[in-house]
């Protein structure tokens, strides 16, 4: 019984059940409801377009699709905003240990580093359509889905060593080195 009481089983039942909880919101709740989807749809739309445009491309935005030139463009549907990704993260950083200002903060910073990867995938997305039409499919179904983990691992990796209080050590050791 004392295995139910590691720290790792602990970890990956918070992570769980906050995972569940963030799921069945989302799916029950907000999905169906669209209006959270729609609004941050749209944001990631309008600052992709922006984004792309000051790079020189004639892009264009309709509602939650966004193109370039005389391309067809692709739609940013409910699901593609980066909210499930950023249900994982959260799962991960709030089973953790470590004081909850510091979890609060750092959540924060990762929504804005998850949604900032999500504009970057729809700028690569939208240019690859223009420029490279036959790796869209395998950009869009692949890539970019994987880059959102690695990124969500990468966070994770980074809180681990913040709480664990590696990087003070690693301070320390640099102050005596330099001393």
């Amino acid at each position: 019984m004392n295995h139910l009481k590691s720290p790792v089983v602990l970890f990956i039942t918070k992570a769980l059940i906050i995972f569940v909880v963030w799921y069945v919101v989302y799916e029950l709740w907000l999905l169906p409801d669209g209006r959270l989807d729609e609004w941050l749809s749209l944001n990631i739309v309008a600052v992709s377009n922006g984004l792309i445009k000051f790079f020189g491309y004639n892009t264009w935005a309709v509602h939650r699709v966004i193109g370039n030139g005389e391309n067809a463009g692709i739609e940013l549907v409910d699901g593609c905003t980066g909210i499930s990704a950023i249900g994982l993260f959260l799962g991960f950083i709030l089973a953790y240990p470590g004081s909850w200002k510091q979890k609060i903060s750092f959540c924060l910073m990762g929504i804005g580093v998850i949604y900032l990867v999500n504009i970057l995938r729809i700028v690569v997305l939208v240019i690859t359509q223009e420029e490279w039409i036959e790796f869209f499919d395998i950009t869009h179904d692949y890539s970019t889905t994987t880059i959102f983990y690695i990124v969500i691992f990468l966070l994770w990796m980074l809180w681990v060593n913040m709480a664990d209080g590696n990087f003070k050590e690693i301070k320390k050791s640099d102050d005596a080195i330099t001393s």
